[in-house]
């Protein structure tokens, strides 16, 4: 099927980035070392909070530097050559091509998360690991599920920075939208802090945005803080927001092609 095609050729076209792939490496495990120590120290002051101990938190910061290029949680991945191709009209040739415009990105970003979760992520893990007691699971089962839940929180971010780029059909220039989305996503997906330390109903209404869906939930799985029914929900949840969202983003999708056509494009 052309769509495994255009994932395996995102992934092989990302590969080829060797040095910047090396230098995401160093950044991301420079990042980790900055949290976990700040979270060594918050957690120092305040244990179980948010429901975690002390590994569990440390695990928690490694984990969102080894999703952070993989999910794309600054924003941008690869959709930032999408609004690129949008501002310059070349968006018309994809949209001649027999394949659906929707699912060409999909299928390139889901290659280019295979790429940067095995380059960016693992090492930035495995070494928060040595270097920390973390709370990894001892299980093969909990490493699947977890491995569901970041393909799950892939689809979610790309469904809504698919949303950002498209925007761009009304904007021409979306790069501010797209900064305050990408704002937006460090913040709600709980990059910075983990959501179950937001208090009060902040907290709560939180984890029920699409942002829970990239990070938080996928944290929780790996940390066993979701189990049976827990999990269920979890993967549910993740489930419906990327439903919801790429709906969402067929409709606007729609809407912008016929105004390519009504402007001549």
């Amino acid at each position: 099927m052309w769509c495994v095609a255009v994932a395996v050729g995102s992934f092989r076209r990302y590969a080829t980035y060797r040095v910047a792939t090396a230098a995401g490496v160093f950044t991301n495990t420079v990042f980790g070392f900055i949290i976990a120590y700040t979270y060594l120290a918050l957690w120092a002051e305040r244990p179980h909070l948010g429901g975690y101990d002390q590994a569990q938190a440390l695990t928690y910061a490694w984990t969102g530097q080894a999703l952070l290029a993989a999910s794309a949680l600054m924003a941008g991945g690869g959709l930032d050559e999408l609004q690129e191709r949008i501002r310059t009209g070349d968006v018309v040739v994809d949209l001649y091509r027999p394949a659906d415009l929707q699912l060409w990105w999909l299928s390139a970003e889901l290659g280019r998360a295979g790429l940067q979760l095995i380059g960016r992520g693992v090492v930035p893990l495995a070494v928060g690991a040595l270097c920390f007691p973390l709370a990894l699971p001892g299980n093969a089962a909990t490493w699947g599920f977890f491995l569901l839940s970041v393909l799950l929180g892939v689809v979610v971010s790309f469904a809504l920075r698919y949303l950002v780029a498209l925007a761009a059909f009304w904007l021409l220039d979306g790069s501010g939208l797209a900064l305050i989305a990408g704002l937006a996503a460090m913040f709600l997906s709980g990059m910075l802090l983990p959501l179950r330390v937001f208090p009060g109903g902040l907290g709560e209404v939180v984890q029920l945005l699409p942002w829970a869906a990239v990070l938080q939930v996928p944290a929780d799985v790996l940390l066993g803080a979701r189990s049976g029914g827990g999990l269920v929900r979890g993967l549910l949840f993740q489930a419906g927001w990327g439903v919801a969202l790429l709906a969402l983003g067929r409709v606007v999708q729609s809407a912008a092609t016929r105004k390519v056509v009504v402007h001549g494009g």
